[in-house]
């Protein structure tokens, strides 16, 4: 991964802030705590940058606020929302919503995303992002609660593809066209996990290529590249589930490729979140996809001076 400047920055107040990173073109992984020792241990900070989910940072203080301190010194930082609930029928919880705006404030992270899912019912919390029937109505909440959250975070927000095992029967328009209607609606940025377009193409048994062709890739800020595990479904059909406990599937690295060819060399996570390896192996992931940011950022820099010439 290449090199990262390290320079201080200042807020308008005058007051020093965390370093200014440049993302651009960058590929990262998640943030694990029990890597941090071998992370603060390389000579220099090894480019890229970090993904941690903001539920695990919302108390006050403590050691998990003291390591992402210590990496954000060095590192550009992706705050990315897991319990948000952006597609659920209720309101957002206004509590939640705070704190994840007091993080975004705290660390000033290069890139601020969310699931389009829901996660909780009434009190309960469910530790899963389940799926939404894409219908208007539906359009006209998600729309309504992303204007809530860019409101209080005072920036665009990324909109995370889901992965999916069921549909609704009562959708009335395809995933890439509620994405599309959402981002017209409220301006959001989105985040395009290709893992989660061949875990849900293989499930429903349509094409991610003509996913990828109908999905709105100029307003991707964000690319999540992940592990999935295969189960069998109760009828014996090959089931694939948004694992992220091993490393990214050979068919998953061929559509990033494709998409960035498309593209260009978009800021790229590789989310590792259980079974979680030895900090090298994690780090050999963000270097595999580091590569093919630089050549296809090289055959894209090639195109432009022929242009020229």
């Amino acid at each position: 991964m290449a090199k990262l400047a390290n320079h201080a920055d200042r807020g308008a107040s005058g007051d020093l802030r965390f370093p200014a990173h440049r993302i651009d073109g960058l590929a990262g992984t998640s943030f694990k705590h029990q890597h941090l020792p071998a992370i603060l241990a390389e000579e220099e900070p090894d480019g890229g940058f970090f993904e941690v989910h903001a539920e695990n940072y919302m108390g006050p203080g403590g050691p998990p606020h003291a390591a992402l301190t210590r990496i954000r010194q060095d590192y550009p930082v992706s705050l990315h929302g897991v319990c948000m609930s952006i597609g659920g029928p209720q309101p957002l919880d206004e509590t939640h919503l705070g704190r994840f705006a007091g993080l975004v404030e705290r660390y000033e992270p290069a890139l601020v995303s969310e699931h389009l899912a829901w996660s909780t019912h009434g009190t309960t919390y469910y530790n899963d992002l389940l799926p939404l029937p894409y219908t208007d109505a539906t359009v006209r909440r998600v729309a309504e609660h992303i204007d809530q959250v860019q409101e209080a975070i005072r920036r665009p927000l990324l909109l995370e593809n889901p992965s999916t095992y069921v549909m609704f029967k009562e959708s009335t328009m395809s995933e890439t066209a509620f994405i599309r209607e959402i981002v017209r609606r409220t301006g959001c940025g989105l985040l395009l996990d290709v893992n989660n377009v061949f875990v849900s193409a293989t499930n429903h048994g349509f094409s991610a290529l003509d996913y990828l062709a109908d999905y709105p890739l100029e307003h991707v800020g964000e690319i999540h590249l992940a592990g999935h595990a295969e189960q069998e479904d109760d009828e014996g059909d090959r089931l694939l589930i948004d694992s992220h406990d091993g490393p990214v599937a050979d068919a998953v690295w061929k559509l990033f490729d494709l998409v960035i060819g498309r593209c260009g060399p978009l800021p790229t996570l590789v989310e590792w979140d259980s079974a979680i390896p030895e900090w090298p192996v994690l780090q050999a992931e963000a270097r595999a996809a580091q590569a093919i940011l630089d050549r296809q950022a090289a055959g894209f820099q090639r195109e432009r001076t022929h242009a020229r010439g």
